[in-house]
């Protein structure tokens, strides 16, 4: 008998899987609709960008996801944000967003989640860069203090001469 519930519970890890993480994407989906809405933009879904890590250094992975939301209001502007997810009783739930980039801004894209951070490439003005076409490269982090992400500047290195 204990061979036949471990057969069957085997079988169905796939299953259990699979409904968490789709679990875990409507979750996020509708963290992201609501706020597309208070915006009156949508997001552009295919910019998204999932990944987890370990946060606040209690051992249980947080979810981060970079999304954009775009056509505010009908206009042709975008923001990039951030947003945290933790996990509670099995289940996801909100921590904390804030903006990270966007037009006239920066562009950013999620690299790695390491160390307690949350590291992204981004893309600057330069001061002749059109609006669509940012060309300074740098990175950034940031950490989640309490309910907060702050931004990590790094320190900017010397170009010699």
């Amino acid at each position: 008998m204990l061979v036949l519930t471990i057969l069957t519970l085997r079988a169905l890890d796939p299953a259990i899987i699979s409904f968490h993480q789709n679990h875990d994407l409507a979750t996020i989906r509708s963290f992201i609709a609501r706020q597309a809405r208070r915006e009156r933009g949508e997001e552009y879904e295919d910019a998204r960008t999932v990944m987890t890590g370990d946060l606040d250094g209690d051992g249980v992975p947080e979810t981060i996801v970079l999304y954009t939301i775009e056509s505010q209001g009908g206009s042709n502007n975008y923001v990039q944000y951030l947003a945290v997810f933790a996990r509670a009783r099995g289940n996801l739930v909100a921590v904390t967003h804030t903006a990270v980039g966007g037009k006239m801004r920066r562009s950013v894209d999620l690299s790695s989640v390491n160390n307690g951070r949350v590291n992204l490439k981004t893309l600057s003005y330069a001061p002749t860069d059109a609006s669509c076409c940012p060309s300074v490269k740098a990175t950034t982090s940031y950490l989640l203090k309490g309910r907060m992400l702050r931004e990590h500047m790094q320190p900017r290195r010397r170009v010699p001469r």
